[in-house]
């Protein structure tokens, strides 16, 4: 099935069930008192994290998706049946949208983390509930409250610590291959690669316990004016913005096209004119393809521009390996240091709190208490 980053749906919860308007009856005592009881709660509409998927291809050929309505109130003061809920699982690195607003109400971080988009309608009150000292018969009943409907833009951000990013064939890919058991397409045209990929790059002897890892994204390579949306990249370059740190991996073969410092710069103002924030990451330059370097090919003349810039040069070469250990480790080395100023960021939409849209959220138990059961 095709990758799929953005898709558009629509969501509704379930109406709450009415209430029953019912007396007891019996022989030869045909008023005995109301006893007509209240509808179901509807169901709610959640998202659901789920750590197996990685596209939102399973939701772009449905549009919309509807919670079950709560039952009707019985007779003998039974209680019409919830609605169920509704939940729609999605990749980890999920945003929601409004649609009509741009505004994100949701973002799904973990696996198995569950939001609330949509809640259920209210249950409607059964005729018994009005029953008092003063009114013995009550032919009063509430219908269910209506459920939520919500028209969303889902966006997928692949959760990566590190991402790559570079021209065409400028070898991110074998890179991310060499590193990783990541096994993307490799060949020695332009836009080999038409997806992102993901790989889990583990370091070795970085850490007592041996487990010191981190996850690398490769995105369709760049071309000036990427950002306006020429060549491929500029449909993934959201995947960037989640990352830690950004290696800009450049061909210094490339020469008679364009010199490491002018590739750099021209990558950086792709990056910049997406977001400020996404160019302003904590990056290093990979210089590839060492290996295929002649005996008397001049390194300092290609790397003493970048490094009169402050940037920091790493040579390496996937298909021999050279260099990849240092590189894997000092990649590791700078995930952690900006894993440690990341602050807690609170989750945009909380089931028990109004949001500013002004839906009530609120638990099933609370809404008891408000009719005072």
């Amino acid at each position: 099935m095709a990758f799929v980053d953005e898709t558009e749906i629509t969501v509704r919860s379930g109406d709450g069930g009415p209430g029953m308007v019912s007396f007891k009856s019996a022989k030869n005592a045909p008023k005995l008192g109301p006893d007509g009881g209240d509808g179901g709660f509807g169901g709610s509409v959640y998202l659901v994290g789920k750590a197996q998927l990685n596209s939102l291809s399973g939701l772009y050929y449905r549009r919309r998706y509807a919670a079950e309505h709560g039952a009707k109130g019985g007779t003998n003061n039974c209680t019409g049946r919830n609605g169920e809920d509704l939940e729609i699982p999605v990749p980890i690195g999920t945003q929601a949208y409004d649609r009509q607003t741009g505004k994100l109400i949701a973002e799904i971080l973990e696996d198995g983390q569950r939001i609330c988009l949509a809640p259920g309608g209210k249950r409607g009150l059964g005729n018994i509930r009005f029953l008092s000292a003063t009114h013995q018969a009550p032919h009063e009943s509430t219908t269910g409250g209506e459920g939520v409907e919500m028209e969303l833009r889902l966006e997928l951000k692949l959760i990566a610590d590190v991402g790559f990013a570079g021209f065409p064939n400028a070898g991110k890919s074998t890179l991310l291959s060499s590193i990783s058991a990541a096994r993307p397409k490799i060949a020695d045209y332009p836009f080999t690669t038409l997806i992102p990929q993901l790989g889990v790059v583990t370091v070795p002897e970085m850490d007592e316990w041996g487990n010191a890892s981190f996850v690398a994204a490769d995105i369709p390579g760049l071309i000036e004016g990427a950002s306006e949306g020429k060549g491929l990249g500029h449909e993934f370059l959201r995947h960037l913005e989640r990352t830690k740190v950004v290696v800009y991996v450049i061909d210094p073969f490339a020469l008679d096209e364009m010199p490491p410092l002018d590739a750099y710069e021209t990558l950086e103002n792709e990056l910049r004119s997406f977001s400020e924030s996404l160019a302003n990451k904590k990056h290093l330059i990979a210089l590839t393809k060492s290996d295929i370097a002649p005996e008397d090919f001049d390194w300092d003349e290609v790397e003493a521009p970048l490094k009169e810039r402050g940037l920091e040069v790493l040579r390496v070469s996937a298909v021999a390996r050279n260099g990849i250990n240092d590189f894997k480790r000092r990649v590791w080395k700078l995930v952690q240091e900006e894993k440690q100023k990341v602050e807690v960021v609170e989750t945009p939409v909380s089931p028990k709190r109004a949001d500013e849209e002004g839906y009530i959220w609120m638990s099933r138990a609370n809404e008891d208490q408000d009719f005072g059961i």
